[in-house]
């Protein structure tokens, strides 16, 4: 007998629903998670028909059903393989992405510096407000297992997490579903203590793997060690008199090269511009946020490409610049970057 697609379905319903509870399922609980619409009548004959082909077990009588090694295989192999396909999907897409975005936002820092004759600065997108979307561990050798760790953005982290013991099929197929049923669509301030202590409990000996698998989500999450800053146009400040001062102008050029005041100002950006604007900010003279910059203008905006990916284009120049002029061409930069990434997905 195969498995038709209510069946798959009803045991489906009850690995999940198993994984969730650590309680035995029974037909009512499945007619009300499923969206078959079902008796618990027409459940039970079903769920029968999965014990009798060895998907399901009871253990007691007048129990509910738990998920057999069989069942838990058919579950990873028929269901989770589409998670395969999605991460190799996302893997190309990302390289893709990464590889062609950077050389789009350095020929935008060059068109920002070209078209306004003022300095340019635009920095890789961040991911801010990060869920985990996808955890796949596989077994690399008897004591490496590799941790393919999927987040918001389709961005893809990779670690190779050490076992003391060797770790069978079986057992790797296990901590794939605990951990997936628990960590899904949460982020990092979502996963707590309480939960990780309930997810350390039902792993059993294998404490040590969940630990560091929640470690590999916890630096997945955090992205801002990936940040890059493309900069083009410092010396456009030497055409200003204000600024050509050697000393001044030595100053903002040092700036653009060793960029760390750049991070700040790009992490204030995306601090206070928050999680749902994307407006322009102008800072004069003294509110300028780096120091060297006091006797400039400082022209900011988020752009955005989904997903949460947020990144800040900003524009340095004498306090007489042309305002106007700079606002309109980032928000024409900010339309084309949406435009650009929107065709490649």
């Amino acid at each position: 007998m195969e498995l038709d697609e209510r069946k798959i379905k009803i045991l489906t319903a009850i690995i999940q629903n198993y994984l969730e509870t650590g309680e035995p399922v029974g037909s009512r609980t499945i007619s009300k998670y499923t969206d078959l619409k079902l008796s618990s009548a027409t459940i039970r004959n079903e769920m029968a028909d999965l014990e009798e082909m060895g998907y399901i077990v009871q253990p007691h009588t007048s129990s509910g059903r738990i998920p057999s090694d069989q069942g838990y295989r058919f579950y990873v192999d028929n269901l989770m393989a589409t998670k395969e396909r999605e991460i190799a999907d996302m893997k190309e897409l990302v390289l893709e992405k990464v590889d062609k975005l950077s050389e789009v936002l350095k020929q935008a820092a060059r068109l920002l510096a070209e078209s306004t004759n003022y300095a340019a600065m635009i920095s890789t997108p961040e991911i801010h407000r990060n869920k985990l979307k996808f955890i796949q561990l596989s077994k690399v050798d008897e004591n490496n297992l590799l941790a393919v760790i999927v987040v918001e953005g389709n961005i893809i982290k990779n670690k190779m997490i050490h076992t003391e013991s060797e770790l069978d099929d079986d057992t790797i197929l296990k901590l794939n579903l605990l951990l997936n049923t628990h960590l899904n669509g949460l982020s990092l301030e979502e996963i707590n203590l309480g939960l990780i202590t309930l997810l350390k409990e039902r792993a059993g000996i294998h404490t040590d793997v969940v630990s560091s698998v929640i470690d590999a989500v916890a630096d997945a999450i955090r992205a801002d060690e990936n940040l890059e800053i493309y900069t083009s146009g410092a010396n456009n400040i030497f055409k200003y008199p204000e600024l050509s001062d050697h000393e001044k102008a030595s100053d903002i050029i040092n700036t653009f090269e060793e960029k760390n005041q750049l991070e700040k100002l790009v992490n204030d950006n995306l601090q206070d511009a928050g999680p749902e604007k994307n407006g322009i900010q102008v800072y004069i003279g003294n509110e300028a946020p780096v120091p060297s910059m006091k006797d400039c203008s400082v022209v900011t905006a988020t752009y955005e490409l989904g997903e949460g990916m947020r990144g800040t284009i900003g524009i340095i120049g004498p306090k007489r610049m042309d305002y106007e002029k700079v606002m309109g061409t980032i928000r024409t930069l900010m339309d084309q970057l949406d435009a650009i990434y929107n065709e490649k997905t």
